[in-house]
């Protein structure tokens, strides 16, 4: 299907109250996407072009940019998320959990949810067998944390004409790939529906950092101004927030300071909860009404 053809529109005036975590008025989930690249291939993203141009590998200093994330950034990310002891999401690539086990540990004993993330850090479109990535990717969250993820982020929020009705196939209840909403929404496939629990572009490091090139200061800006439309949207109807966030991006040091002082804007409101995909997914009931109805006619 197209992805004009997996959902009707529905505006979101006049929907049927939505049901959060706590009855909270706005669910804010925050997802730290943890992500494995190869120094094989060219770099997803870089920070730095080569001199003579062209696209190098193994291309060191684009390759080091990232891994500097995951070897110090997340460890200075974990303290502030422990300091505003929230629930947090954690999207990882597969052969992540492989390659940086400390990083995995540390969220599986926080309680984090996982949510699988692709194998590996590449477009889904390029994957060479898009149903063995996501199984791949089920199998090996699964061995860690002893059950498989609920949810499913894209790379890059990247999908093929199949990919929900895989995702379904597969076990999966819920994508973050389809920014297009405040609150949950049903998706067809060709079996059962799937849920989508909203995402966001322009709460998102990536986007202000690397591609608009905002300063640090951006980042906490953007979120308070998010937050505060959104709860007093939440007046007709409870809202859902994402704020994302990635090691090598949030995790340096001129920039987590702007990422916690948002955390604690939020913070300071009543009837806010800080929560997870499978949580906001669970309480809104859209969850087990996609488990037992049939495609979505």
């Amino acid at each position: 299907m197209r992805p004009s053809e997996r959902i009707a529109f529905d505006p979101i005036q006049g929907r049927a109250p939505l049901t959060l975590p706590g009855d909270a008025r706005v669910a804010v989930w925050v997802i730290v996407n943890v992500e494995t690249w190869s120094d094989s291939e060219p770099m997803p993203r870089t920070v730095l072009t080569p001199p003579a141009g062209g696209v190098p590998v193994p291309d060191v200093p684009n390759w080091a940019w990232h891994e500097y994330g995951n070897r110090v950034g997340f460890w200075r990310m974990l303290k502030a998320l422990d300091r505003q002891q929230i629930d947090v999401a954690l999207a990882i690539n597969g052969q992540a959990i492989e390659h940086y086990p400390q990083i995995a540990q540390a969220a599986k004993e926080r309680g984090w949810e996982f949510i699988g993330h692709g194998f590996t850090q590449k477009n889904m479109q390029k994957v060479e067998d898009e149903r063995h990535d996501i199984a791949s990717t089920t199998a090996a969250i699964e061995r860690f944390v002893g059950s498989p993820p609920r949810g499913w982020l894209g790379p890059g929020l990247t999908e093929t004409l199949e990919t929900p009705d895989i995702l379904v196939e597969e076990g999966y209840d819920y994508v973050c790939d389809w920014v297009l909403d405040d609150q949950p929404v049903l998706l067809r496939t060709r079996t059962r529906p799937i849920v989508n629990i909203p995402y966001t572009q322009e709460c998102n490091d990536v986007a202000m950092m690397l591609i608009q090139h905002h300063p640090a200061r951006e980042y906490y800006q953007r979120a308070v101004d998010q937050f505060d439309q959104l709860y007093t949207d939440s007046a007709d109807g409870g809202r859902v927030m994402a704020l994302v966030v990635h090691p090598y991006i949030m995790g340096a040091p001129h920039r987590l300071a702007y990422f916690e002082r948002a955390l604690q804007h939020i913070r300071s409101h009543a009837n806010v909860a800080f929560t997870t995909g499978s949580k906001i997914l669970d309480a809104s009931g859209l969850g087990a009404a996609a488990r037992t109805a049939p495609a979505i006619a």
